[in-house]
């Protein structure tokens, strides 16, 4: 049996370090959580083990301290997980109390564990005509989104959503698998901020569909990452901007974009996406010019003329008349006929084609730094 030396460190005074119920301090290398509670000090790992989040940096909830980044919870003495999951315990290091100072030993904790979990099925990445994937003569996969919103209880004509049925109508015409995906019928939390407490802490799955089992988004993120070829991403113009519904989407796919910046791994390979666009008033080139330029980030590939789009304009205040327009017009749904007409033409080029290598070139790309600059230079 091995007996352990304390190797006492002093951390500060009592004073000082009892002002706070929780914080991360470092011992020589290591990141320590220390908490005092009822006066009480205890250390434990200040390295959550889900994804490596600041535990000291968390808060204090009952006996537990709680991870900022996602949540998980390790007892302040113990180091153990919340009740169902003590088998998941971070490292507690030894403190004493001598002469108003606080001394931790990091060399005498115990031991980490990680209870197995079992990967999440969406990071099984599949790819048409290789591993996991169909074959690459399967029929292909046209998924339809519909971002705009109202209220589904209470249906009514929707110009965007009914160019992209006369789309997805066309795709099954040509032997194509089809979904559509109503954003409005899906129940899914907004973007929770995860990615401004550290990029580290916006995971792959979405760390919202990963803690809550009820959130739909998961449906958005196996459409595009593990079953389409092509989509067609249909939005109304609100306010010169896409609907508010694609801005939920988008801002919670950035955790597939986030992929490629911080782990340098890219999740969608070969997928094509076409957008529809219509409303009220005017700014079709800069809708379309967000969306080309965050699906295109997202490693996406577009056909030639990639969208259609149709608007009454600014003196127009009739969308009435809109709506008839719409509904009348046979060029307008061809239009959205021959948009997914040019999306799978794109799709079948990629066949066979690795246009993009697995681990992309980085220079000049989001959150590259160049050799010989710093975040600040130019």
């Amino acid at each position: 049996m091995t007996h352990h030396t304390p190797a006492w460190q002093d951390i500060g005074s009592v004073e000082d370090l009892s002002r706070a119920e929780l914080q991360q301090v470092t011992v020589g290398r290591t990141r320590v959580a220390l908490a005092c509670k009822d006066g009480v000090f205890s250390a434990l790992s200040g390295v959550c083990n889900h994804a490596g989040g600041p535990l000291g940096q968390g808060r204090l909830e009952g006996d537990y301290v709680v991870c900022p980044w996602h949540h998980w919870k390790f007892h302040c003495r113990t180091g153990e997980g919340e009740p169902g999951f003590e088998e998941d315990r971070v490292p507690v290091y030894p403190v004493k109390v001598e002469g108003g100072r606080v001394y931790v030993d990091v060399a005498g904790g115990t031991p980490r564990h990680k209870k197995p979990h079992a990967p999440h099925p969406l990071t099984q990445l599949t790819v048409r005509g290789g591993p996991g994937g169909v074959q690459a003569d399967a029929p292909w996969r046209v998924v339809g989104i519909s971002t705009t919103n109202m209220d589904t209880s209470h249906p009514r004509y929707s110009t965007s959503d009914a160019l992209l049925v006369s789309a997805l109508e066309r795709a099954r015409s040509k032997g194509a698998e089809t979904r559509h995906i109503r954003l409005a019928e899906l129940s899914f939390r907004a973007c929770e901020g995860y990615y401004s407490k550290s990029a580290h802490a916006c995971s792959w799955p979405c760390s919202i569909t990963q803690m809550d089992p009820t959130d739909q988004m998961e449906r958005v993120y196996e459409a595009f990452v593990q079953w389409g070829d092509v989509f067609i991403v249909a939005t109304p113009i609100r306010w010169g901007q896409a609907s508010s519904l694609y801005y939920k989407m988008v801002e919670r796919m950035n955790c597939i974009q986030n992929q490629e910046t911080i782990a340098n791994r890219v999740l969608l390979r070969n997928k094509v996406v076409g957008f529809i666009v219509t409303g009220g008033q005017d700014n079709v080139q800069a809708v379309v010019g967000q969306m080309m330029t965050f699906f295109g980030e997202l490693g996406c590939q577009f056909p030639q003329f990639p969208f259609i789009a149709h608007s009454r304009g600014w003196s127009a205040e009739d969308m009435e008349r809109n709506v008839a327009v719409v509904k009348n017009s046979a060029g307008l749904h061809e239009g959205a006929a021959a948009l997914v007409d040019r999306c799978l033409a794109t799709a079948e080029s990629l066949v066979g084609h690795d246009i993009c290598p697995a681990r992309p070139v980085r220079g000049g790309r989001k959150a590259h730094t160049l050799d010989g600059t710093d975040s600040s230079g130019e």
